[in-house]
C-alpha cells in the first residue's frame, strides 16, 4: 500500500511539473528594426504571430515581442546563434548558409514573392531602361545592395555590379545620389517603400517595364537547440494550420494582393537568373508542396 502511495505522488508530481511547464507562456523575441520608418518586417512578425495563436490549443500560451536593443539582421543571427537571449526567432531571406547555421521551418513566409524583382530607380533613367530588351542589356546597369543580404551573391553571380551600402536606409539615398543605378526590390517591397519615402526622396520612382527573376524566398529561423527545436515544432505547425484552413493564404493576399495588382508584374518583360544559395531542400518544396509557393505570372 506504501509502495502504491509513493509510485502516486511521483506519478502526480510529474503531471503537475508538466502541467506547470505548459502554462508558462513560450517566449519569442524577434529584432527591432535598425530603422524607425521601415515597416518591412510588420507583415512577417504578424504572421507569426498568427501562427502562434493558431497554436494555442496544442502548445498553450505565448508571448511574442521585439528586442529591446534595434538590431540588423547579421546581428539578430548572432545573437540567435550564440544563445544570448535578446533574439531567438527571426525571418530573412535564405541561403545554404543560414539553413546550416540555424533551424529553418521551410514554410515560405512570402510565398516566394520576393523571387520577383522590379526597380527603385531615379526618374530620368525610366526611358533607359524602358529600351534594355535582354539580360546583358540590363547587366549593364548597376545595382545596389547590402553586403549580408542574399541578394549580393546572387546578383554577382548572376554577372551584375553590386555596390553595397552600409545600412538599409543609406541604401536608397546612394541610388537618388547616383552612386548606382538601380535597387532590386520585391514587388510589395518596391511600392511600400517608394510610399513611404517619396515625399523625402522625390526622384526615386518604380520602374514600370521590367522583372527580374530567381528562386529564393524568406524563412523563419531560431536556433539549432533543443529549445529552438520545440520553438520551430510550434511554429511550423501553426503555419500549416493556417496553411490547411486557408487563413495563411487570406492573410497574404490582404496584406500583398494590391501591391501586387498594381505592379502590374505579368506585362513586364522578364528576365530570370539562377540562385546558386537556395539549398536543395528549400528548392524541393517548390515541387513537393506547390500550394505554399505564389506565381504572381500565374496568379497562383
Amino acid at each position: 500500500m506504501k509502495r502504491v502511495v509513493v509510485v502516486g505522488g511521483v506519478l502526480l508530481a510529474c503531471w503537475l511539473a508538466v502541467t506547470a511547464a505548459w502554462a508558462q507562456p513560450m517566449v519569442l523575441v524577434y529584432p527591432r528594426s535598425e530603422s524607425s520608418t521601415d515597416t518591412q518586417y510588420l507583415y512577417d512578425y504578424e504572421l507569426l504571430r498568427q501562427a502562434l495563436e493558431a497554436t494555442v490549443p496544442s502548445y498553450g500560451a505565448y508571448e511574442l515581442r521585439q528586442s529591446i536593443a534595434s538590431m540588423n539582421q547579421a546581428r539578430a543571427g548572432d545573437e540567435i546563434a550564440a544563445g544570448s537571449g535578446l533574439v531567438n526567432v527571426f525571418a530573412r531571406s535564405t541561403t545554404q548558409e543560414h539553413e546550416q547555421r540555424f533551424l529553418p521551418i521551410r514554410i515560405p513566409i512570402d510565398k516566394g514573392l520576393i523571387s520577383y524583382r522590379v526597380f527603385l530607380i531615379r526618374q530620368d533613367m525610366q526611358s533607359r531602361f524602358a529600351a534594355v530588351n535582354s539580360l546583358d542589356d540590363l547587366r549593364g546597369y548597376s545595382v545596389g545592395s547590402f553586403p549580408t543580404w542574399a541578394d549580393t551573391r546572387i546578383l554577382r553571380d548572376g554577372g551584375f555590379k553590386v555596390v553595397t551600402g552600409d545600412s538599409y536606409e543609406g541604401l536608397f539615398r546612394m541610388l537618388v545620389a547616383r552612386r548606382f543605378d538601380f535597387f532590386s526590390r520585391s514587388a510589395d517591397e518596391a511600392y511600400r517603400e517608394f510610399d513611404e519615402r517619396r515625399e523625402l526622396l522625390p526622384d526615386m520612382r518604380v520602374e514600370e517595364t521590367l522583372l527580374l527573376h530567381f528562386p529564393t524566398t524568406r524563412l523563419f529561423f531560431v536556433q539549432r537547440s533543443p529549445e529552438g527545436q520545440r520553438l520551430a515544432d510550434r511554429i511550423e505547425a501553426g503555419l500549416n494550420r493556417m496553411i490547411k484552413d486557408g487563413s495563411f493564404d487570406a492573410y497574404f493576399l490582404k496584406a500583398k494582393g494590391s501591391l501586387i495588382e498594381r505592379a502590374h508584374l505579368r506585362t513586364r518583360k522578364v528576365f530570370r537568373i539562377d540562385n546558386p544559395v537556395l539549398s536543395p531542400e528549400t528548392q524541393a518544396t517548390r515541387k513537393n508542396r506547390p500550394e505554399i509557393w505564389f506565381d504572381p505570372l500565374k496568379g497562383k
